[in-house]
């Protein structure tokens, strides 16, 4: 690896060197039979890593419950994926450069199926947190790489087409982890939560390696950046541990928090200045962000975690914390949303290469932020199932007026080498802004608990005569419990209040976005014969 020293002028100025970023790509194009294929196992792949970011969420008490794991420990099953996932997708650009596309793809798809295999089989919450955080050093390149090869397998008049039918897996996927995993533990085991991944990982790594053809050959050359890459392992690994533990400790008030803050904050700085300065061949190509449709993109999709997967937190606490409902009927709720979703995408599809994609994110943001707000409206002890099916049928709506248009209009603004560190990018901030959306929605829900307890118990006066008949039947301890649950409700009434606010500051982002050429319309035959 050569890297600037003294006074030496920064990389950006020197003259272009013949990078591996200049090779010709191959025509990688698929009709017919052959296409099908791809598209099946590029989306089996896709829905098994989409599953396994919330499919554990609802089966996690009983894990806890059965590996003898205390809440906190029992958190880490989620936190070591969530961990090793955000690590790896800035790396996958420069994984399929090294390794080529074809192979990086099918042996993170074979990893993740192995590693899946350990956490079925586990016995210990230790040997689950070490194969969870295996699993999402595979899974973490999926998605990026999968929307790449969706990209390129479809002719370029067919962007919209491929990105809607990638959309189906990358979106649903999250939606259909809790009634998944709900059924599973209600009816099975914990155990088949991972067990499942089985036989897709087999189905689409054997689909794959017959057919799947690489753009370009893979680069062993390429020098290995390792400053940048332990940098970058080190800033988005202390970061996201800092998003996930930090509400639970108190955040700056302990130091431990503090001290891993620090430390993320200046290896990240360092990282940016090491990439962007100090070496010719970066791990991460930040310069991408020039891009004024990336950059754009990605804070879009930052802001798109942030207000819609914000909810996939907060419902599931509040129906079976609150209203006694169990995993699986707790997870068919989010079927009212997913359906929406299925329904929605062909129709984005089309009007994505008609109208401005900037009025389908308004439009997008919209119908999250009215969703939402609905649900802060009906939230109260007596809610009823069916009650939700409009505001999570509009939340739905949004996603796929969200998913579509963005990931279409950054796409499309890239060349085909461009595209998996565009995608690369996108990936990552949708994660991040899941990632922090949960820490803050947790803040907010615990605060306001706080606040609404303490008015609540400011007005239970024993002088009150509702309060003296509720104790001719019942004790001092059962008034608690009742004014605490709630407190409960009304903060996550709250809490969903916040999230329609945070999805309507979020509709003047879209003028970040460039618009559209008035170019011809975009064909989006959604046919893949």
């Amino acid at each position: 690896m050569k890297t600037i020293s003294g006074p030496a002028a920064p990389v950006a100025s020197r003259a272009p060197q013949p990078a591996p970023a200049q090779r010709a790509q191959a025509d990688v194009t698929e009709y017919g039979l052959r296409r099908v294929l791809i598209v099946a196992g590029v989306m089996l792949a896709a829905l098994m890593q989409t599953l396994d970011s919330t499919i554990t969420n609802v089966a996690l008490p009983t894990i806890q419950g059965n590996l003898g794991a205390s809440q906190d420990e029992g958190t880490w099953v989620i936190t070591a994926y969530v961990i090793a996932a955000i690590v790896i997708i800035p790396l996958t650009p420069w994984l399929q450069n090294r390794f080529g596309r074809r192979n990086y793809f099918l042996v993170s798809i074979v990893g993740f199926t192995l590693a899946s295999v350990v956490c079925g089989t586990s016995e210990s919450l230790q040997t689950l947190i070490l194969a969870r955080a295996v699993q999402g050093a595979f899974g973490g390149g999926l998605l990026a790489t999968g929307q790449s090869i969706m990209r390129d397998t479809f002719p370029p008049s067919q962007l919209a087409a491929s990105q809607g039918i990638f959309a189906l897996g990358a979106i649903m996927g999250p939606a259909l982890g809790p009634p998944l995993g709900g059924f599973l533990v209600d009816n099975f085991s914990w155990n088949w939560c991972f067990e499942i991944n089985i036989l897709p990982g087999i189905a689409s790594a054997i689909v794959l390696f017959l057919l799947l053809k690489d753009p370009s050959k893979a680069d062993s050359r390429t020098p290995i950046d390792g400053v940048g890459l332990a940098l970058l392992a080190v800033g988005l690994s202390t970061l996201q541990y800092v998003i996930t533990e930090g509400e639970q400790n108190d955040w700056f008030e302990d130091p431990t928090i503090l001290t891993i803050s620090i430390i993320s904050a200046i290896a990240l700085v360092a990282f940016a200045w090491w990439e962007l300065t100090q070496t010719e061949n970066p791990v991460v190509d930040l310069r991408i962000l020039r891009n004024q449709s990336v950059w754009a993109g990605s804070v879009l999709a930052f802001s798109l975690g942030i207000s819609v997967f914000g909810s996939s937190y907060v419902l599931p606490q509040y129906t079976q914390g609150s209203l006694g409902y169990t995993p699986t009927l707790s997870g068919l709720l989010f079927v009212l949303r997913a359906i929406p979703i299925a329904l929605m995408t062909p129709v984005a599809v089309r009007l994505s290469g008609k109208v401005d994609p900037r009025f389908m994110l308004g439009s997008g943001f919209i119908c999250a932020a009215v969703g939402t707000y609905w649900q802060a409206r009906i939230t109260s002890p007596t809610v009823e199932f069916w009650d939700f099916l409009f505001p999570l049928a509009l939340t739905g709506i949004g996603s796929a007026l969200l998913w579509i248009p963005l990931t279409v209009a950054v796409l499309s603004a890239t060349t085909p080498r461009e595209g998996p560190k565009a995608a690369a990018f996108v990936n990552l901030s949708v994660q991040l802004g899941g990632s922090i959306s949960v820490a803050i929605l947790a803040v907010i829900l615990h605060g306001r608990e706080s606040f609404h307890s303490t008015i609540i118990g400011g007005g239970l006066n024993p002088a009150n005569p509702v309060v003296q008949q509720f104790l001719t039947h019942s004790s001092l301890g059962q008034l608690a419990q009742l004014a605490y649950a709630q407190s409960a409700i009304i903060s996550f009434g709250d809490v969903n209040y916040a999230i329609a606010l945070l999805s309507i500051c979020c509709v003047p982002l879209i003028f970040l976005m460039r618009r559209r050429k008035a170019a011809g319309p975009v064909h989006v035959d959604i046919e893949m014969g």
